[in-house]
């Protein structure tokens, strides 16, 4: 990983990190934003918090599931640069209509600024659907075939990075609406810039008969992809992942104002703890493979995960709540004697995820040939968002029954121990050069 850094030196993967990077930072910020707004500013009870929170996460990754098909379709019959050139200037419009909420969420109105922020959600995962699949599949096509698990690593710890930034920075300035919209329409400028800059991508192989149905599309992608065993193990691996990190995304806010008793930058904090961990795992996952492409680590990485789940569990069972009425604010959350197995456990959670899986996503790019990556890439994008997608309406019902963001973590436990599986029997499926 530490060689893998030379690449941030090179066109043909720099332009593409920083792309990448602004534009998880730019979604962040804004769906953290509007999702701290509406927790603290508008509703006040946690079984709606919960609910919206969940509705958001579920408008988020519902494109993801009808259109990845025809993202990967895209992706492998044209030029990819010259896809992302589009994607980054469409998301300029999408975040002038959430800038337009925001501003109207300034003047107390309500019922429109959240419409407007909603669409621009759904604008948002409409790009990233679309960008998604190329952000790995052209690091086989740019990059040395020892250097894809080392750029795929570099872009998963940026990314996590730049959710980081987002997330801090949404916890300053989220009840500053003007402030967030001049700061999300900058960043997807400069995205755009930085976009123009990634070198050409051409087809590689013929070109495809696109088929514009989305549910016939997804259907047939998936069925090219998943009667491989190993695919279809790597790939069912990555939804439990996401679905596991979707559950915990959306108990995060409601965790914090409710049982943890503190106000919004503590919510910022504990979502920036999370992202640095997964960037910590994604180095630390890529010194112990050497760059080798490996499952063998998997297993044992999503066990340790849940392990650090229970312990979080726990550590907020033992929580001494705020006085009635009042939120501890960073310093006073920080200074209680249950902080630091609270946000320790986080970190671990974090840690280990990324360890759990960021050699699976090198293992989607690297199993098929280059022509195919960006179709296997976004079977595993509808996989992952129809998973996401049934958990977040889970998440919605269960809380909606009165189920707390506390429990919920012991879901998440059980959902590790069954990754741990799938993964364990995708270490035993590898074979060939690939050493799993």
């Amino acid at each position: 990983m530490l060689n893998a850094l030379g690449l941030l030196k090179q066109r043909r993967f720099l332009p593409l990190f920083t792309t990448q990077f602004l534009g998880a930072f730019n979604d962040n910020l804004f769906k953290t934003s509007m999702v701290l707004f509406a927790t603290y500013q508008i509703f006040n009870d946690e079984r709606q918090e919960g609910f919206f929170n969940a509705l958001v996460a579920g408008l988020f990754v519902l494109p993801f599931f009808l259109f990845s098909a025809l993202a990967g379709q895209l992706a492998d019959t044209t030029d990819k640069t010259r896809i992302i050139r589009v994607v980054k200037l469409a998301e300029i419009g999408i975040m002038a209509v959430g800038c337009v909420g925001l501003a109207l969420g300034a003047t107390g109105a309500v019922t429109m600024p959240i419409a407007l922020m909603l669409v621009a959600v759904v604008g948002l995962a409409f790009h990233s659907t679309f960008f998604g699949p190329i952000k790995y599949a052209i690091l086989p096509q740019h990059l040395e075939d020892d250097d894809v698990l080392g750029g795929t690593g570099l872009v998963e710890a940026g990314t996590y990075l730049s959710i980081l930034m987002g997330t801090i920075v949404a916890g300053v300035v989220y009840d500053e609406t003007w402030l967030v919209a001049g700061l999300t329409m900058l960043v997807a400028i400069v995205g755009y810039l930085a976009a123009r800059q990634i070198p050409p991508a051409p087809r590689l192989g013929p070109a495809l008969k696109l088929d514009w149905n989305p549910f016939t599309a997804s259907w047939r992608l998936i069925s090219a992809t998943m009667h491989i065993r190993r695919l279809f193990l790597a790939i069912l691996a990555i939804s439990f992942f996401w679905t596991i990190g979707s559950v915990l995304i959306i108990a995060f806010p409601p965790l914090v104002k409710n049982v943890l008793t503190a106000q919004a930058s503590v919510a910022s904090l504990v979502l920036g703890v999370f992202s640095i961990g997964v960037a910590i795992g994604s180095v630390v996952i890529n010194l112990l493979l050497k760059g080798d492409i490996s499952a063998r680590y998997s297993p044992v990485s999503v066990i340790a995960m849940a392990a650090a789940v229970i312990g979080l569990w726990l550590s907020v069972r033992l929580w001494t709540p705020a006085p009635a009425g009042r939120l501890y604010g960073v310093a006073e959350f920080i200074a209680q004697p249950e902080a630091i197995p609270v946000v320790a456990s986080l970190l671990a959670v974090a840690i280990f995820g990324g360890m759990f899986v960021v050699p699976l996503y090198a293992f989607l790019t690297t199993t098929v040939p280059k022509d195919q990556t960006a179709r296997t890439v976004a079977a595993n994008n509808v996989v992952n968002s129809g998973a996401m997608t049934i958990g977040s309406v889970v998440v919605a019902a269960i809380m909606a029954m009165g189920v707390t963001a506390s429990q919920l973590l012991i879901l998440v436990a059980a959902m590790c121990l069954v990754a741990a599986w799938i993964a364990q029997r995708l270490h035993r499926a590898c074979d060939g050069p690939l050493t799993c």
